[in-house]
């Protein structure tokens, strides 16, 4: 007689461990996701009027693109509406189903280097970022993230600002710095939140470092890899070091750090920008750039004309119509979804 059976398995994304507990990059890379079966992806939106509510429930189709647009001058353009968007992927222009000219509820995760490096800049850092958190508003969440030889979140996403003050002023300098592990891991960890969420929260991600990776596991190619699959803008501020500078001036030479172009190109692909204060003073106002963007910008949705579901890497382009010099800025493109994966198994007996 013969059996036959269908298997039907999803490879989720998965992510580090949540809550206040140290995590182990060592253990995150070692141990590949687990499957997950129990939870069904949310509901596929009906797509609003451009005039409604900018809460909705994100379907798992929908390509979310927060947009930021400015004039020749650098200053941000406001008060435009759908019609004056064009979007195209891979060069084909999509039919954008949802739209807001209001910021979204914002989850943002700040980075710090607290390697032994900053120890004479921590309580200048620690000022900064807290004057950051303090611009949230009541609908937006804040997760504090510390990085050292070993990446911890010192504080979980919150909308209690004092909790958030709190856990950047528990900081402390010491040991080495484990950038990509902190960037990599912060990335899984936002995305385990937007899933078991569903709700359309923006994310972004800050993070402030004064020198290279000395102490990671993860590589920057991986980083960057996960970054393309989360669609979560990575701003980037690099603390230059003045005597690298002053040695390369000294020298003849073109000044170049690794740690700044890997930042750089980060910022770039996932939307965001990349910052490179010669100062710690100057700290206050980038954060403050940092915080007037993420104010001002648009969310558009759409569905792909694209019907593969091949993990493909997408290129995404959006342009302003009738608007001369205003210039756009977004994701350069997403990560497509997989196909599920059928295995067909038969037996004999």
């Amino acid at each position: 007689m013969k059996r036959s059976c269908l298997l039907l398995a999803f490879v989720m994304f998965a992510s580090g461990a949540r809550g206040q507990a140290l995590i182990n990059p060592a253990a995150e890379l070692a141990t590949p996701p687990a499957p997950t079966t129990t939870t069904p992806p949310p509901p596929a939106v009906t797509a609003p009027a451009p005039a409604a509510s900018a809460v909705f429930r994100s379907g798992v189709d929908l390509v979310a693109l927060n947009v930021v647009v400015t004039d020749g001058q650098q200053k941000f353009v406001n008060g435009l509406d759908v019609q004056d968007f064009s979007v195209f992927e891979d060069g084909v222009e999509q039919s954008v189903s949802y739209f807001a000219a209001t910021a979204l509820p914002l989850d943002l995760a700040i980075l710090l280097d607290t390697s032994a490096s900053m120890t004479d800049k921590i309580q200048t850092a620690q000022q900064a970022a807290a004057g950051f958190v303090s611009t949230l508003r009541p609908q937006d969440r804040a997760m504090i993230v510390d990085i050292k030889d070993a990446t911890k979140i010192i504080q979980p996403l919150t909308g209690d600002v004092p909790q958030a003050l709190a856990a950047i002023k528990a900081t402390t300098a010491r040991g080495g710095t484990g950038l990509y592990n902190g960037l990599y891991l912060t990335l899984k960890e936002l995305v385990k939140e937007r899933q078991a969420n569903g709700d359309a929260r923006r994310q972004a991600i800050v993070v402030l470092s004064d020198g290279d990776d000395t102490a990671s596991l993860v590589a920057f190619d991986d980083v960057m890899d996960v970054a393309k699959q989360s669609g979560i803008a990575i701003y980037t501020i690099t603390l230059r070091s003045k005597f690298l500078l002053q040695q390369a001036a000294a020298s003849g030479h073109r000044y170049f750090s690794q740690s700044e172009y890997s930042m750089k190109a980060l910022a770039q692909e996932t939307g965001a920008r990349s910052f490179f204060p010669n100062d710690i003073a100057e700290l206050a106002g980038v954060y403050g750039s940092i915080a007037e963007e993420l104010d001002n910008q648009y969310a558009l949705g759409y569905t792909s004309k694209n019907p593969k579901r091949d993990g493909a890497y997408r290129r995404v382009v959006v342009r302003i119509a009738d608007h001369p010099g205003a210039h756009t800025r977004t994701r350069n493109g997403y990560v497509a979804p997989r196909a599920e994966r059928r295995i067909t198994a038969s037996t004999e007996q």
